[in-house]
């Protein structure tokens, strides 16, 4: 029988992503009685600002889920579950997370303007390369085939356009700036995850530039399709599903997490992914704690020549559902892997750490660990097999 979850917990990339609702209409009824004691114009502009675009952005309805999510043995009394339940400790307080975010000034941020690469791409796509794009967005180049992974090029990781965490750095070029993808992996329908924004932009680039799948976990197609993809571009798996892309299997995979747009939490699966070609094996973690599954997907799907892993927003009050970088090295050991890429990081402040902290944690512990690693700057594209190795980011720490 399964385990529940002990307590829920809260932090502040969860207070603006799945607490974004209960914030926007607190903020809209704070608004409206201030509009209607004061009439002024300008308060009445924020409200419709702040409001603008946030139904169609919270994604599809609970029942629209479930009518793909029920058919999982992971899916109990209206929700998913973790395998291994959260540790038991005292939940976080919302509100003293809200105010601790609005008042920790530039912690968090770097110091000076991030710098960025513009990548080039060749006509064909490469044996084994990456480029990251910041936060957990990242271009995978795979024995000839390119799998874009968690794209988010939208300003904030919000359902509104003004309240949210947003960005400390531009995206280093354009949707339109893609060479050719083959197919889009989503981990969990989480804000900086999922993008309607950035959805809709890859749909107007066209058959000639991205004619493939969207490949989810289950339920997440549901907020696809509400935002107007075609269903049959849409493809649902859960935890142990496969879906092939020309010479490419894609394999949902465990992953520690919670799901949630609104205030109804844990509707959609929360994944992993494995992307296996004839050749090259990538294993992409998403967003997730650390758990024991690495080393059983590691023992049936690895070793991995690359794995992409999160590093950032972790704090002592969620240890379970963000790892910390020595987490991250421990979990690149357990999958097997090659080269370690880390993302969930230097793009938005979620967590109270400082920016550049994760990558100077990570570093110290691979070198502990004997793993290599390698951290490019947004938009560095590079192979594998000739990683970059320079520092970038301890100028703007």
């Amino acid at each position: 029988m399964r385990e529940r979850p002990a307590t829920r917990f809260l932090y502040p990339g969860n207070v603006s992503i799945v607490l974004q609702a209960r914030a926007v209409r607190a903020l809209t009824a704070s608004v409206l009685r201030a509009t209607v004691v004061t009439a002024t114009t300008a308060g009445m502009g924020l409200l419709a600002r702040a409001a603008w675009g946030i139904p169609t952005a919270l994604g599809a309805s609970r029942a629209d889920i479930e009518q793909v999510a029920a058919g999982s043995p992971r899916y109990d009394g209206g929700t998913f579950r973790n395998t291994l339940p959260s540790s038991e400790q005292r939940p976080a307080n919302p509100l003293a997370i809200v105010v601790a975010m609005l008042t920790r000034g530039t912690a968090g941020t770097p110091s000076g303007p991030v710098p960025l690469a513009v990548p080039t791409f060749p006509t064909v796509a490469d044996q084994l390369a990456v480029t990251w794009y910041g936060h957990s967005s990242a271009l995978i180049e795979i024995d000839g085939r390119r799998i874009l992974v968690d794209p988010v090029w939208g300003d904030r990781v919000s359902p509104s356009a003004v309240i949210g965490p947003k960005r400390m750095h531009p995206v280093p070029t354009g949707l339109d700036a893609l060479p050719r993808v083959d197919a889009v992996l989503i981990s969990h329908d989480h804000y900086d995850h999922l993008d309607l924004p950035t959805v809709r932009q890859l749909l107007r680039l066209g058959p000639e530039r991205f004619d493939g799948p969207f490949v989810v976990p289950l339920g997440v197609g549901a907020h696809l399709r509400s935002w107007g993809v075609p269903a049959e571009r849409v493809v649902e798996l859960d935890w142990g599903g496969q879906a092939r892309v020309r010479e490419i299997t894609l394999t949902c995979t465990e992953a520690r997490h919670f799901s949630g747009r609104s205030l109804a939490r844990d509707t959609t699966l929360w994944s992993s992914w494995v992307i296996a070609g004839p050749q090259h094996g990538v294993f992409f973690g998403g967003d997730t704690g650390y758990t024991p599954s690495f080393a059983e997907i590691g023992a049936r799907f690895g070793p991995f020549n690359l794995t992409l892993l999160p590093i950032g927003a972790y704090n002592e009050q969620w240890p379970d559902i963000h790892m910390n970088p020595e987490e991250a090295v421990r979990a690149h050991g357990d999958l097997g892997g090659g080269l370690l890429v880390p993302v969930h990081w230097a793009t938005f402040n979620l967590a109270f750490h400082e920016w550049s902290e994760p990558v100077r944690r990570l570093l110290a512990e691979a070198e502990r660990a004997d793993a290599r690693v390698a951290v490019p700057m947004p938009g560095e594209r590079f192979v594998v097999s000739d990683p970059p190795g320079h520092d970038w980011w301890t100028p703007i720490s």
